[in-house]
């Protein structure tokens, strides 16, 4: 789910917005405000509770929700506002994964999609609410796809219109999860995700993989007095492996996850550790700093994570609406599609001979009114010289403007380099290199992981070209990098993650 125009530019209206992530017995919740500088205004809230508002996803009793909500968004100060994006637990969700077969028509997928769940959810479609994402990677396309029945959807309306209130977004707490790290991934690579949060004693997680969420288990547990966090997760970690489930990486957020040490915990754990901290400044750092929090502190990331996620899903897939209904089918039963009706074979070739006839009847009718001796017909050779040259019409032919060459400004154009291989000191080195060719604007910092075998240019369009003047700075360093196309609202122009291949 990528975004290609200027961030900026392509961030939804939204206006007014409460962001409402509701869990199990918790409540989180973001209050946008757009100021005319076009930034937006945040104040936050969230509260534990003793009772329970949701079970599996659904709204346990609507008073008592109505009561949390109204607390909530009374602190955030948004009693003014009515429009709500309700971010709802993984159980209030009916899911499926599948496979796109490889020669299937664009235009063919939805009715593949809605067929394949029509057949494997134990649930009326036409009774629920539904949409479904594609993502593409290396030699096929998956599809997750998510449904909501209306009864569970019914409770939560009626919630919020006790509270004057209105549902304009419905965001699976997954799908916002697995935005926040969608940019990480490599197509040609298939990785396992582990996003686990650490909020004080309180533990949970998903599991993802290169396609979306992996499985519906939402893992949870708590650090009791005498365990240790790495314990408890290299434990889980050596339980997917059994499962055939190999993490490639952890992903840890949490308002408790700032104090762990990434190389140290990475080793006591056995699987590579991605602090979300880390992620976000690298690949999602213009979003960040359009919310901006009027008392001047830092935006609780880490704790607001998945209200982030779905500001960030909005502004690049507004395409993805849950609240509409599934297609109606033309005949009753599952695994049915519309389908024109089948004409016999006989008639079929008789229809086709009448139309042939007459077009041909037609044709001839206006050739025979046509005034033949009015018609010039081309000079031909005199019989006396029949090897006379008919002299050919000279054609002109269209001049073809050279395509310019671009020309960059090396001084001005923002250069990041990410170490994707964990060779300590190679992507100071680069930067040297860099320096002397006369690139100025150079940060240099770690890649999401060190397993890049590979180095990579991401390079904006604008800059297309630019990569032959990079691999000269870079002295024969880099022989045969991955071109990529960098988003236009990256804060760097060019992306450079060094792999093994650097030498």
């Amino acid at each position: 789910m990528p975004c290609n125009p200027k961030i900026r530019e392509s961030i939804i209206e939204l206006g007014h917005m409460i962001y409402i992530h509701i869990e199990s017995n918790q409540i989180k919740i973001l209050a946008l405000k757009k100021s005319l500088l076009g930034q937006y205004e945040i104040t936050t809230f969230e509260k534990k509770h003793e009772s329970d508002l949701l079970d599996q996803g659904r709204v346990v009793n609507v008073d008592l929700l109505a009561s949390a909500i109204k607390e909530g968004v009374t602190h955030a100060n948004a009693l003014s506002d009515r429009d709500v994006v309700l971010i709802l637990p993984q159980g209030s969700f009916s899911f499926l994964k599948v496979d796109i077969p490889a020669d299937i028509a664009s235009s063919a997928v939805s009715s593949f999609v809605y067929d394949k769940a029509r057949a494997t959810l134990q649930m009326a479609l036409d009774n629920s609410y539904s949409n479904y994402f594609v993502k593409e990677l290396a030699n096929q396309k998956q599809v997750s796809f998510y449904a909501i029945d209306s009864s569970v959807l019914d409770s939560f309306n009626e919630t919020l219109t006790l509270l004057n209130l209105k549902a304009v977004h419905i965001v699976p707490e997954t799908l916002a999860i697995f935005k926040l790290f969608e940019k990480t991934l490599r197509q040609e690579k298939k990785e396992n995700i582990w996003y686990v949060s650490y909020s004080g004693s309180d533990l949970s997680g998903y599991l993802f993989d290169s396609g979306g969420l992996a499985s519906e288990t939402h893992w949870k547990a708590k650090i009791d007095e005498g365990s240790k966090l790495e314990e408890i997760l290299k434990a889980k970690t050596d339980e997917f492996a059994e499962q055939g489930n190999k993490l490639s990486r952890i992903i840890l957020s949490g308002n408790a996850s700032d104090s762990v040490r990434q190389d140290t915990f990475t080793k006591a754990v056995g699987a590579w550790t991605n602090p979300l901290k880390r992620i976000i400044p690298n690949f999602y750092d213009t979003y960040l700093k359009s919310l901006v929090i009027p008392t001047g502190t830092p935006f609780p990331i880490l704790t607001f994570d998945v209200c982030f996620g779905t500001f960030i899903l909005l502004q690049e897939n507004k395409e993805f609406q849950l609240l509409k209904k599934a297609p109606k089918t033309m005949f009753k039963g599952a695994g049915t599609s519309f389908s024109l009706p089948k004409i016999p074979l006989f008639r079929k070739e008789l229809m086709i001979f009448l139309v042939a006839f007459g077009i041909s009847f037609g044709a001839f009718f206006l050739l025979s009114r046509s005034n033949f001796a009015s018609m010039k017909l081309p000079s031909m050779p005199s019989i006396s010289n029949p090897f006379a040259r008919v002299q050919p019409t000279p054609t002109a032919i269209p001049t073809i403007a050279p395509t310019p060459t671009p020309s960059y400004d090396k001084e001005t154009i923002r250069v990041k380099i990410l170490n994707g291989s964990g060779e300590v000191g190679i992507a100071s080195t680069a930067k040297t290199l860099l320096t002397d060719a006369g690139f100025k604007e150079i940060v240099t910092a770690n890649a999401d992981n060190y397993e890049y075998a590979t180095s990579v240019y991401q390079i904006k369009t604008k800059f297309t070209g630019v990569e032959d003047e990079l691999t000269t700075a870079l002295d024969g360093s880099v022989k045969a990098p991955k071109i990529e196309e960098l988003d236009a609202g990256d804060t760097s122009d060019v992306i450079i993650i060094l792999g093994s291949d650097f030498k």
